[in-house]
């Protein structure tokens, strides 16, 4: 079969373009840019590829310029498709082991008028589910069929807004034309990909003057309180631009075993930011930090004094990074998600499955709201910082998985990519340093002047690290 796939180059050179002028960046860093690859790897009628290599080019050209401004040398970037591609599946092993990225419980589940995606991972969540669902006795006996069996008197959007309103997170099955006339599509009706906002008047404070040899990021702290991939990711990429990136967990929550992978370069703190000692510790955190990285519903850190005003106060010209998973406006700005709901929500499974003449919603073969998300908060973040060396300020930087399905979405179809070319994961996983035993991984996809990304620490477990910054 062949590809009808349009000049993949040029295409991601225009995305990229609207991206980096949006940001208000300079146009003149995008020569430094080589692109490789025009055929998608993965079989999908979205341009997963081309989301794919944007996305990290973004990153990496923002990695690059910021060098330049520190060292005064240009350098350039190059970024293939395939890698891209290879990198967003989030593909790693532990020990030889591939962990399963889903718990049995979750998954597509038909009801009474259509289908929900349910998020079982934390047994939180799927022990809430099944309690809806009046199967609350022993959760570990349940199967998936019994949830079938459940839900066949509920209707999708009824079972939808229970479960949110319980604190769950499930997602009703819709197509474009349904989450279009969705109130909460209506909210972020001309909001931006993802918007790099000034929000205080704070003196230019331009980071320490590096050598060539250096990596771009030196020296810039950055406070990770993020958990499920997408945050992780923007932290992860930070770290292979050489950043102090130190992931700040709280002791009482799960977390999913892609941590392994996510945590690549971090230092590794616990905090429990309900107890006045811990909050008081990342308060001085803060004081010492160029970036705050957040994935909290929005308004939860607010309520525990660190919105984006506080965060300034203390510490003038901060860059903030703000994730959501539907945005932070509309009547869902507050509800809970992952990639996996968001594509089901805004109806990119119900369009992919009738791309591939299915009649069950199919998801994309990678999630790549997950990932996308997480190279344009890495892509913010630097953006943020170029300004506030250039301009002064303190930033706020919003990205949504639901605004980034909506990109996706715009980006356009291919209509004859159905059949997935071979995708070698194993035999293209690299070894990195880890505390949770052999680690292998996909490489990042973008590389300087010929040099690949490198992660200076060890992937380590949650809280292996004191909650304080390491001496420059």
């Amino acid at each position: 079969m062949t590809h009808s796939v349009p000049d993949a180059e040029q295409d991601a050179r225009s995305v990229i373009k609207h991206i980096w002028r949006d940001a208000g960046l300079s146009a003149d860093a995008l020569d430094h840019l080589t692109l490789s690859g025009n055929r998608p790897a993965l079989a999908t009628s979205f341009r997963v590829g081309i989301a794919a290599q944007s996305a990290i080019a973004c990153a990496a050209l923002a990695g690059a310029e910021l060098g330049r401004l520190r060292s005064g040398v240009a350098q350039n970037v190059q970024v293939d498709m395939t890698a891209a591609e290879y990198e967003c599946t989030g593909y790693f092993t532990v020990d030889g082991r591939a962990p399963d990225a889903w718990a049995p419980l979750s998954g597509l589940y038909p009801c009474q008028d259509g289908h929900v995606r349910i998020h079982a991972n934390f047994e939180h969540h799927r022990n809430g589910a099944l309690a809806l669902l009046g199967l609350s006795d022993a959760p570990e006996s349940y199967q998936k069929a019994d949830l079938q069996s459940a839900l066949q008197d509920w209707n999708a959007e009824a079972f939808e807004t229970a479960a949110a309103e319980a604190g769950l997170v499930v997602a009703a099955a819709r197509t474009f034309a349904e989450w279009d006339a969705h109130p909460q599509a209506a909210a972020l009706t001309g909001m931006p990909l993802l918007s790099v906002a000034r929000i205080d008047d704070a003196d230019p404070a331009p980071l320490r003057p590096i050598s060539e040899r250096e990596q771009p990021l030196t020296g810039v702290r950055v406070l990770d309180l993020t958990r499920i991939l997408a945050g992780p990711v923007c932290g992860r990429t930070l770290a292979a631009y050489g950043a102090d990136v130190m992931l700040i967990n709280s002791p009482n929550l799960p977390n999913i075993e892609s941590i392994a992978d996510t945590s690549r370069g971090k230092l590794s703190a616990h905090l429990d930011l309900d107890r006045p000692p811990d909050a008081e510790r990342l308060r001085r955190l803060v004081t010492d930090a160029h970036v705050f990285v957040q994935g909290y519903r929005p308004g939860s850190l607010n309520q525990r004094g660190f919105s984006p005003t506080e965060l300034v106060r203390l510490r003038p010209g901060i860059v903030c990074v703000s994730l959501s998973a539907y945005g932070h406006e509309g009547p869902w700005a507050a509800r809970r998600g992952f990639d996996s709901l968001v594509q089901t929500a805004t109806g990119l499974n119900k369009a992919e499955a009738e791309a591939f003449g299915r009649s069950e919603p199919k998801p994309l073969p990678v999630q790549i709201l997950d990932y996308a998300a997480g190279f344009l908060m890495a892509f913010g973040t630097q953006a943020a910082l170029i300004r506030q060396t250039v301009e002064g300020g303190s930033w706020h930087v919003r990205v949504s998985l639901a605004q980034v399905a909506r990109w996706l979405r715009d980006l356009g179809r291919l209509g004859d990519n159905l059949l997935e070319r071979k995708v070698d994961r194993e035999g293209s996983l690299q070894p990195y340093g880890s505390q949770f035993g052999l680690l292998r991984a996909m490489a990042h996809a973008a590389s300087f002047d010929g040099a690949a990304a490198i992660w200076q620490r060890p992937s380590v477990p949650p809280g292996t690290n004191p909650p304080e910054w390491p001496a420059n």
